[in-house]
């Protein structure tokens, strides 16, 4: 048992004042926000819809997911441990849900608000750059938001639980990463729901502008922007943060007593100081790019994080490893500081390179972007092929930079695996000193998105302001796959450093429950080798989920989306006075489907999550759940970024058309990158993202359940009856939960083809 001295606890409680300042801040830069100008009456009248669609959503998600938290919170008091432990646990649970929540929120309330001004701000004198500060100085405040409850979360925890705080600290990741996931699957599905339906009824069928107001899914198009992106990536950035301190902090404790429990904090505290500085050097210059200010901040806000990390090494760790306090110290002769501060460094350089890299595959002026867009001549098979191979390829690439990462952090160890898992941890702490400026370049794209929506709906914005948020927009879109390909990066980098938690929670239980030799079944159950037949079984079930979850993701967006596309087809069908201005669309309809299907597609891939890795882990054992996790972990990265990747770069491709390439709007080859921009859709923003959350739900279950799976295997009170029947039920619940979805598919497709009108006899003449 370890013990903080005073001046750790010191050093703690200035982080949480450091957390309390980073909170104050993010009200400051939120009043500066609001500060601007609102625009026009019919600006103001479209962005009031949005406002209240949006909030209307996140309520009756909030409400559903309550009760979900609840429950969740009252079965982690079945897991074994100290009555403290299980209390603490529990009560942070909600609180990193709470939390969590709290983030998305923000981010939609205040995106909702500055898309208005955005707008505003195009037709004015230096257009570009005030819309563009706007935007970035939105997302500023959801980033200092992110670090200061963060930070103010995880230092709570170490000043009431000091030596115990990670283990109440994985309730408190489990809380945020939970929430995450289901704010990433349902806000993905309404946005892409909507986003689908209103491209290929309003713009391939009707043949009007994308965002014309004479189309029933534009508003509803405009709040899933909101819910999905703002809301879904503000929550699921924040519980990397979350988890990426729960991995650390772990690790830390174990290898090196007080001081690796306190050295993530101060780093993730420097992050606080790097997002202020962040925010408020990213300006625009003159006409220069938006993207180009955007990473002029990115990488001049790290070279100060890598800094400042590296004088709190050199100022807060001994120069030998002998001289650490307590905790389980490596062999090693180097010097801590150094190598602490190497590793943050990796992990800084990582976000940099993915961020080039997620920019040179996305980018409109890339080859491979350029690459697809050339394909939309010859339609729209080819605009889809095209953009499957970027994103396999690009796939390749950043998951081998962060193995490179990896495999950077394993040599500054020497070799030790305790070590390399705690500054692999420590290097996602790094990489998360620009979680700030992450953030605030993911909210800058969904805000400059609805800045473009609201100026072509209420028609009255320029045509030099419309083609400033058109230019954002793209920026935008850029921004937003970089940032995806980050978090993963971060779920990557989480994932593995909490297989070190994983190992030490085993071998702790296993510890104090072992009692004579184990049987060979049982040997092979508490095996890790990869050469084990059942480990091997763990691996490809991991990897198998990555797969199901995704697939039920796209699905869920394919069956939600075609509701829109009847509805939105009957609408212009029964009245036709929507085409010529005489009627007004009910986008109220829209709003509403996208909210139910949304809400009732939320659960399957939550139950999957949550109850796969229970199922494997007291099915098949402890050394086959580490393969389900190492399964998981390398399809998900495969999967993530891929589908990341390909949807960005459908995207600006057609944007790339729609500036009059190879015929511009309205030609053929729009057609074809319309298509290929709906097929990303639910790539890039259901699917990919929310394995992020995913990956942490998965091993923070695992983390959870592994000392119950050693009792129930080993223990003098081994029970295989009750090992065998929990894993029962919990298939039972992931499969069944799958399985209803399916029955849900049959009868949806059975209605629609019951209610279809065929698509030539909807259009209007």
């Amino acid at each position: 048992m370890i013990e903080l001295g005073s001046t750790s606890i010191t050093i703690v409680a200035v982080i949480a004042a450091i957390a309390v300042a980073a909170l104050v801040i993010a009200a400051v830069l939120r009043r500066q926000v609001l500060a601007a100008g609102e625009g026009t009456a019919s600006m103001q009248e479209i962005a009031k819809a949005v406002q209240e669609g949006a909030s209307a959503y996140l309520n009756r998600q909030f409400r559903t997911l309550a009760l979900f938290a609840v429950v969740v919170c009252a079965l982690l008091f079945l897991l074994p441990g100290d009555a403290g432990i299980k209390w603490g646990r529990s009560i942070f649970f909600l609180v990193g849900a709470v939390f969590s929540a709290s983030i998305g929120f923000l981010g939609m309330w205040l995106a909702t608000r500055a898309n208005l001004r955005v707008a505003a701000a195009a037709s004015e004198k230096g257009g570009r750059a005030e819309g563009a500060r706007i935007a970035f100085r939105t997302g500023g405040v959801v980033g200092m938001s992110v670090v200061g409850l963060g930070l103010l979360g995880a230092a709570s925890v170490v000043l009431i639980y000091r030596a115990d705080a990670p283990s109440v600290l994985e309730g408190f990741g489990f809380g945020a990463a939970l929430l995450a996931m289901f704010m990433r699957v349902g806000g993905g599905i309404f946005t892409k729901a909507a986003d689908v339906g209103a491209d290929l009824v309003g713009k391939v069928e009707q043949g009007i502008p994308e965002d014309d107001p004479r189309n029933a899914a534009t508003i509803a198009d405009n709040v899933g922007d909101n819910v999905g992106d703002c809301a879904g990536m503000a929550a699921d950035l924040f519980e990397s943060y979350a988890v990426t301190l729960v991995a650390a902090l772990i690790l830390g404790k174990a290898a090196f007593g007080e001081q690796g429990l306190v050295f993530p904090l101060i780093v993730t505290a420097v992050g606080a100081i790097v997002a202020v500085i962040g925010v408020a050097i990213t300006r625009v210059r003159g006409e220069e790019s938006g993207l180009a200010a955007i990473n002029r901040g990115f990488y001049i806000s790290a070279v100060i994080g890598v800094v400042l990390a590296a004088v709190a090494a050199f100022v807060y760790l001994p120069s030998s490893f002998a001289d650490f306090t307590n905790g389980n110290l490596p062999d090693h002769d180097g010097d801590p500081r150094l190598i602490a501060s190497l590793a943050v460094a990796i992990g800084v350089v990582l976000a940099g390179i993915i961020l080039w890299v997620t920019g040179y595959f996305t980018g409109t002026t890339s080859k491979p972007t350029l690459h697809v867009a050339a394909t939309t001549r010859t339609g729209a098979a080819t605009v889809v092929l095209s953009g499957i191979g970027v994103g396999f390829e690009s796939a390749v690439y950043t998951a081998g930079i962060i193995a490179a990462a990896i495999c950077g952090v394993f040599l500054i160890a020497g070799g030790s695996i305790g070590l390399s898992l705690f500054l692999i941890a420590l290097a996602g702490c790094g990489l998360l000193t620009t979680v700030g400026v992450i953030v605030a370049m993911d909210t800058f794209g969904p805000v400059s998105d609805n800045a473009q929506g609201i100026a072509e709906m209420s028609g009255d914005v320029s045509e030099e302001g419309a083609q400033i948020l058109t230019d954002l927009d793209a920026v935008g879109n850029t921004t937003k796959a970089v940032t995806k390909g980050i978090a993963i990066a971060t779920a990557v980098l989480a994932a593995t450093a909490l297989f070190g938690s994983y190992a030490d929670a085993v071998a702790t239980k296993t510890a104090e429950v072992a009692g004579g030799p184990l049987s060979d079944l049982t040997a092979a159950m508490m095996n890790y080798s990869i050469i084990s037949p059942i480990t091997l079984v763990g691996v490809i079930l991991g990897g198998a989920t990555v797969f199901l979850f995704s697939g039920l993701a796209i699905d869920a967006v394919t069956r939600a989306a075609g509701a829109i596309v009847f509805e939105v087809r009957r609408q212009f069908r029964d009245h036709p006075g929507i085409m010529t201005y005489e009627e007004r669309p009910e986008y109220g309809r829209v709003v509403d489907i996208c909210t139910r299907d949304s809400l009732r597609e939320l659960a399957t891939p939550g139950l999957l999550a949550a109850f796969a890795p229970i199922a494997v882990g007291f099915g098949l054992g402890i050394g086959p759940l580490a393969g389900f996790l190492a399964g998981a972990i390398g399809a998900g990265v495969l999967m993530a970024v891929f589908l990341a990747n390909a949807g960005g770069a459908w995207d600006n491709a057609k944007k790339i058309v729609e500036d009059g390439h190879y015929g511009g709007k309205g030609s053929d080859a729009h057609a074809a990158a319309i298509i290929g921009d709906t097929v990303g859709d639910p790539f890039k923003d259901t699917a990919g993202p929310a394995i992020n959350p995913l990956l942490k739900v998965m091993n923070l279950v695992a983390l959870l359940i592994a000392p119950a799976v050693v009792v129930v295997t080993v223990g003098p009170d081994a029970n295989t009856g009750l090992r065998l029947g929990i894993a029962i039920v919990a298939a039972l619940i992931a499969f069944g939960a799958v399985v209803a979805s399916r029955l849900r598919a049959a009868r949806v497709d059975r209605e629609a083809e019951r209610d279809q009108v065929p698509a030539q006899d909807a259009l209007v003449p």
